[in-house]
């Protein structure tokens, strides 16, 4: 990727809400380039979304857990459409705010979830729900849980940190 591509990309993730002309003063090339640029990275799809981050709290949302699941044996193609259609039927009938569900390993587990909450029978019912999605170990599942209350957090959610890091890395590269 091009130096003048991590950087737009990395602005966006500060601040999506920026100008093409506000964007080419921070990059130091001209507005028509940022705009072919942008143009050309979400046609290769570069960008899954433009968005913001709010404040959770002020959402109403006191907890935000990640919660790690295992299956009971590994899943057909079969097996993991039917724990999909139960998982959006479950999501149909007790809406809730997963942010993240994806597949992947470690300290025994093969499922994440990451999850916001109202409060902690919210928390609990999600709980709940998970463990009704088919082929889901039961006995198996742990989270870490994340008061949104506590205003001591080391680093909140934001795509700043990310962006800073991939200009430190592509300035360590050149």
């Amino acid at each position: 990727m091009k130096g003048f591509e991590l950087k737009l990309i990395s602005e966006l993730m500060k601040n999506s809400r920026r100008s093409d002309r506000q964007l080419a003063k921070i990059i130091g090339v001209s507005q028509p380039t940022v705009t072919r640029l942008r143009n050309k990275l979400e046609k290769e799809g570069h960008f899954k979304e433009y968005t913001a981050i709010p404040d959770f709290r002020k959402l109403g949302f006191e907890i935000i857990a990640i919660t790690f699941t295992t299956f009971l044996h590994e899943p057909t193609r079969q097996e993991l459409g039917a724990s999909r259609r139960v998982s959006r039927e479950l999501e149909k009938e007790n809406p809730h705010a997963v942010l993240m569900a994806w597949n992947g390993m470690g300290l025994g587990f093969n499922r994440v979830f990451i999850s916001f909450h109202e409060n902690y029978s919210s928390y609990l019912k999600t709980i709940g729900l998970i463990k009704r999605v088919p082929n889901v170990d039961t006995s198996h599942v742990e989270s870490f849980v994340v008061s949104l209350a506590d205003e001591d957090h080391y680093q909140p959610l934001t795509f700043s940190v990310i962006a800073k890091y991939l200009q430190t890395r592509n300035v360590k590269r050149e």
